[in-house]
């Protein structure tokens, strides 16, 4: 089998959550379950900014579902959305 990089979409609860502490919190808690590729910021509407979070993982059979049960365990985290999955070749 091989790996398949998934992002996901991640919407703050509220604008004036600290983008940085959010990301370093993101980042604890993929490590030993995924390898984070990247992290971008997405403006969405009212000062309000999403983060875009790319990672891989093994393609297997529920392969995201642990990365994306941990993200929504955030305190900060209002929604968390896979946007793509693609195979790595």
């Amino acid at each position: 089998m091989g790996d398949v990089v998934a992002t996901v979409k991640i919407m703050p609860e509220d604008p004036e959550i600290s983008l940085e502490s959010l990301k370093e919190e993101i980042r604890s808690v993929i490590e030993g379950s995924a390898e984070l590729h990247n992290i971008e910021e997405e403006p969405v509407a009212f000062g309000l900014v999403a983060l875009k979070v790319m990672f891989v993982v093994g393609d297997e059979e529920g392969g995201t579902d642990d990365v994306e049960e941990k993200l929504r365990k955030i305190a900060d985290i209002s929604s968390v959305e896979v946007q793509d999955i693609r195979r790595l070749m």
